[in-house]
């Protein structure tokens, strides 16, 4: 959770711990993150390539409804998989690097480069 840093101006600024999503509180905020950031690159690589949503689908397997969906935020129906599936489609590798952590429970991170 982020903690109160200063007050600039009288308004309290809090550092974010980086997820939006564990600063709000929400359940599996790591997986939402990571799905997101996905999410995110999909948008991308659509703009990109110039397009359309119908097109879109096509390439990444999914029904033009869903890419819709997709570009308005709305990931919470499409796995991680099927999200790296899209990236995979439209053009992207994607590498899985697993390593043992330094603590007890490890933790998922999303590297877009």
């Amino acid at each position: 959770m982020s903690t109160v840093t200063r007050s600039i101006d009288g308004i309290d600024v809090e550092a974010g711990s980086g997820n939006v999503f564990a600063d709000l509180g929400v359940p599996d905020a790591n997986r939402l993150r990571i799905k997101s950031g996905l999410v995110i690159e999909i948008a991308r690589a659509v703009r990109r390539l110039g397009l359309t949503q119908e097109e879109a689908g096509r390439r990444m397997g999914i029904p033009q409804p869903k890419v819709s969906g997709l570009l308005r935020g709305q990931f919470d129906n499409l796995s991680e998989r099927k999200l790296m599936e899209c990236l995979n489609r439209l053009g992207y590798d994607i590498e899985i690097n697993v390593k043992q952590s330094a603590g007890t429970t490890g933790h998922l991170t999303l590297s877009i480069l």
